[in-house]
């Protein structure tokens, strides 16, 4: 079965939950990149503490989408 069959078994709640999974797991992901690579962010935060809460943002990321990975093949099956 491919993504689009699976989406089009799921109920409206359930699409409504995956796609937004998939937004936030985006979202994280900017967020970590912004950290990294903003110089002057309008919060002073010291950059080692930024590396910081970019890989834990990255590394929850990652659990996000194992999870939601998880779920698909649950599905799937």
């Amino acid at each position: 079965m491919n993504f689009i069959e699976i989406l089009k078994q799921k109920s409206p709640l359930q699409r409504f939950l995956f796609i937004l999974n998939l937004i936030l797991l985006f979202m994280y992901i900017v967020m970590a990149i912004t950290l990294f690579v903003w110089k002057s962010m309008p919060v002073e935060i010291p950059y080692p503490n930024r590396v910081i809460l970019g890989g834990i943002l990255i590394i929850y990321a990652l659990f996000r989408f194992y999870r939601l990975r998880l779920n698909f093949k649950e599905i799937e099956e």
